[in-house]
């Protein structure tokens, strides 16, 4: 880690999608820690008081701004972080938002993903950034939206229903639709929350099948920990 305090923020949308595996990674290394929650009255921070920008998931689209007005002010403040040369990491919603930030369009995908979907990581730098020897590990989806790929932006994984799972802007800007930061308890909480039992679709898995792919988190977290330590060494 390039810095003897690394200052961590995030952006919380809904109560129940907090930042998982992040926050242990968070206590590992002794970095400062602190939030915005949008579900909340806020202020964004400067972000001079931050090194690493995370923006969580949540129901909403990004395209959303006419129900949710305080997308606009979300997005301009992205913008400014990216354009600070801080570092970034924007996981399902989040990276949608960057993904609309940086010019691409977002829209509802062919089929939802909830539950453990496989995605294919494409290139060198896939390999490098998540220090994974599994070409296409099964990933914990949640989404009903995705994303053209942004200009100058290089593609890092896709996937069957989604062709752009995730992208790297610049040497520090990490977007990620699916999410490497779950953990059991996380899981659970977006489960309890958000799971239609009458939801019928070809990716949208029994809840039993989603419990069983609680196997797929230690490796999940292994990756998200090797990704975090690269974002830290590029500051």
């Amino acid at each position: 880690m390039s810095k003897s305090v690394y200052r961590v923020h995030y952006i919380q949308h809904v109560p129940y999608e907090g930042i998982g595996y992040i926050g242990e990674w968070v206590k590992e290394n002794g970095c400062e820690l602190s939030v915005t929650k949008i579900y909340e009255e806020h202020l964004f921070p400067n972000p001079e008081t931050f090194d690493l920008l995370v923006v969580m998931g949540g129901p909403m689209g990004a395209y959303d701004e006419d129900i949710y007005p305080w997308l606009k002010g979300e997005k301009e403040f992205i913008r400014q972080a990216i354009d600070t040369d801080k570092a970034v990491l924007g996981i399902c919603l989040g990276s949608q938002l960057i993904a609309n930030v940086l010019g691409a369009k977002v829209y509802p995908a062919k089929e939802k993903e909830i539950g453990w979907w496989p995605v294919t990581f494409t290139g060198s730098i896939a390999q490098e950034l998540f220090g994974s020897k599994e070409v296409s590990p099964a990933v914990f989806q949640w989404h009903g939206d995705t994303f053209d790929l942004p200009e100058n932006t290089k593609l890092l994984a896709s996937g069957n229903i989604c062709p752009n799972q995730a992208f790297l802007y610049k040497e520090n800007v990490l977007a990620l639709q699916f999410h490497f930061e779950a953990t059991e308890g996380s899981c659970n909480d977006i489960i309890d929350n958000g799971y239609d039992e009458q939801a019928v679709g070809k990716y949208i898995q029994p809840k039993v099948d989603i419990l069983d792919g609680f196997c797929h988190i230690p490796e999940s977290n292994r990756i998200m920990k090797t990704i975090l330590d690269n974002l830290a060494k590029r500051l």
